[in-house]
């Protein structure tokens, strides 16, 4: 096996080149799709449909929407809506 692993904190952190995978739970793929001279590093996720894959700043700002949102509400307003 041609990977490094090390624990940092909680989390493992593993080195891989260009073409390696790492598989999580028999069901998920990530694959090392390509490493640009600028370090960008291009990855290539397999999982099943049920499983939500999302950039972590996309999902910060879904997060911050969302809490927005629900600060917005008129509780009131609310109270007076009848059940179907």
């Amino acid at each position: 096996m041609s990977s490094t692993r090390k624990w940092v904190s909680s989390m493992l952190v593993l080195s891989r080149k260009k073409g390696e995978s790492v598989i999580i739970d028999d069901n998920i793929e990530i694959t090392v799709i390509d490493v640009s001279e600028n370090g960008k590093v291009k990855l290539g996720i397999n999982a099943p449909k049920s499983v939500s894959i999302l950039r972590k700043e996309v999902k910060k700002a879904v997060e911050s929407e969302n809490r927005e949102a629900t600060r917005k509400v008129d509780m009131g307003a609310l109270k007076g809506l009848k059940r179907p």
